[in-house]
């Protein structure tokens, strides 16, 4: 098996001197593995650990100092929590945790560490190739100006009035970053898509639809930044994927047909499912958020997928999960990667439908979306009925014989941007969300200064465009919630809690912004009962 591929991250000090020593000695080291020399094994993130996976590694090992012998004093605290976490996502993608090896040497444990070796070989020998497929890397070439000129006409960016209203409303504007919709869809519209400029604005929009919603001339600005992400993408230009494109690379890897995919293992034993049901619920990728972020912000963002399983439950609607359950492909279309999102969409609408399913009912508003508007949009028709469970639960609660424990909490609400602004093929919008709010009838609900079809986005989309302006956002946010006096921030979207709850984490301002938040989905299934 000499086409195994095995990946040594070595410590630049004490391992990399035993390793040194094993290769004086023409030790016999297994001719699979093939050492990275770095710095520090903490400088090794989650995102370079799994992409080496994605680039078609059968093995990783992380290989650092002993704890206290660190020479940047934290290295290896930092290297075990992401080889923890790393593992863990290899595991619900039936990769097994096994393929990741964590270790530490001593310059004099040079025997020690060529038994690792042989060890960690035989074991990647027994699991075998991995089933990931390599994604190649595109090579830089020129814009496509026609291409671009093509997707001018198509959005009618040409039907711009000048009016300013886009730039006036936008977020990020707003917030100081020197950001403008109508300057870049000038600047295009003059031919100079390829200046520095567009290529950096192109990447920092937040596609929230504010710009959209304002426009008199109805500019659908959020699908063309889309587009034209789509263009650099194939050009080879690297957009501003947050946390080193960790998730754009989780998803591409999906792309692989032949993984066995562990989405659901982790669901409480309570959860009445039918594997044989017309109806299945599409989780999304929370279960990948709470792995990646368990030890920075300790979000659980799988209480909203048990919560709408025990919703769907309480209507005595016993649902099928698929195992095998991908990402929808929101953040890899959002991020200019439309080649694979296709393949996920194409495996997504297959699985589903060999299945012989109905309907899917989903609490995400990006996989609402994704599933019920892009999908068929983009040339991967559904056969199936997509439905939110905000839907689906006031179609039941609307049947009669059903009411609410009363909530003694006061309580404000986050609209997400795609359940509101961008789901045109939706009757949910902003009405939906807060209706079922008043009937769970709680001590108070205040609205926040922006709202509705005018609400701020919490920050991010897509995982790209990460930095100080759209902290500046988030706490702006977060500052119009505290005014409102609520103790309950009511959320419709895993990553608004995300986003959220990250700029609660800053060193500064954290006691400041802190409040409790819930998912809408979560307070209807602990409140609601029969009357």
């Amino acid at each position: 098996m000499n086409d195994l591929k095995i990946i040594l991250f070595m410590c630049n000090w004490n391992p990399h001197a035993a390793f040194q020593s094993l290769q004086d000695n023409s030790a016999d080291i297994p001719p699979e593995v093939r050492m990275v020399r770095i710095p520090c094994t903490g400088r090794i993130s989650k995102s370079l650990l799994f992409r080496a996976f994605e680039m078609g590694a059968d093995g990783v090992a992380l290989v650092g100092c002993e704890a206290g012998s660190c020479r940047y004093g934290s290295g290896t605290a930092v290297a075990l929590r992401n080889v923890e976490d790393t593992r863990g996502i290899l595991k619900l993608l039936g990769l097994g945790e096994e393929r990741m090896r964590w270790a530490t040497f001593l310059p004099e444990q040079a025997g020690e560490m060529l038994d690792f070796l042989n060890s960690f070989h035989q074991q990647i020998q027994t699991l075998g190739k991995s089933p990931v497929l390599p994604t190649l890397k595109k090579s830089a070439a020129a814009i496509d100006n026609e291409k671009a000129m093509q997707l001018v006409a198509a959005h009618d960016v040409l039907a711009c009035q000048d009016c300013g209203k886009c730039s006036s409303a936008c977020p990020l504007s707003l917030s100081g970053k020197p950001f403008s919709p109508r300057a870049m869809a000038n600047m295009i519209m003059s031919g100079s898509i390829e200046s520095p400029a567009v290529q950096e604005d192109v990447w920092s929009c937040l596609t929230c639809g504010l710009c959209y919603d304002r426009c008199p001339s109805a500019v659908d600005f959020p699908g063309f930044i889309r587009d034209m992400r789509n263009i650099q993408k194939a050009a080879g230009k690297t957009g501003h994927e947050a946390h080193g494109g960790f998730f754009q690379s989780l998803m591409r890897t999906m792309t692989s047909p032949d993984l066995k995919i562990q989405h659901w293992q982790w669901i409480p034993e309570d959860i009445r499912l039918d594997p044989e049901s017309k109806i299945l619920f599409f989780g999304g990728c929370a279960p990948y958020f709470d792995t990646y972020f368990k030890h920075h912000l300790g979000v659980r963002t799988t209480d909203i997928l048990v919560d709408s399983l025990r919703l769907l439950n309480f209507f005595d609607i016993f649902p099928a999960v698929h195992p095998n359950e991908r990402c929808c492909g929101h953040d890899l279309l959002w991020t200019g990667d439309e080649e694979n999102f296709l393949k996920l969409a194409q495996l997504n609408v297959a699985a589903i439908e060999d299945a012989g399913i109905e309907e899917v009912v989903t609490a995400c508003p990006e996989c609402h979306r994704t599933l019920s508007k892009d999908y068929p949009e983009l040339g991967v028709p559904v056969n199936f009925k997509v439905t939110h469970i905000f839907e689906l639960a006031e179609r039941e609660i609307d049947k009669g014989a059903i009411g609410f424990e009363h909530l003694k909490r006061k309580m404000t609400f986050q609209d997400p941007c795609r359940l509101v602004r961008l789901n045109s093929s939706s009757s949910i919008g902003a009405d939906l969300p807060r209706k079922l709010i008043n009937r769970i009838q709680p001590q108070a609900f205040e609205e926040m200064q922006d709202r509705g079809l005018s609400a701020l986005c919490c920050g991010n989309c897509g995982w790209t465009g990460c930095d100080s302006y759209t902290k500046a956002l988030q706490v702006k946010r977060l500052r119009q919630a505290k005014d409102t006096g609520s103790d309950l921030l009511v959320t419709a979207c895993p990553k608004c809690q995300i986003h959220l709850k990250c700029a609660m984490e800053d060193l500064f301002l954290g006691e400041e912004l802190k409040m409790d938040m819930r998912d809408l989905t979560s307070i209807l299934a602990e409140t609601i009962r029969w009357e």
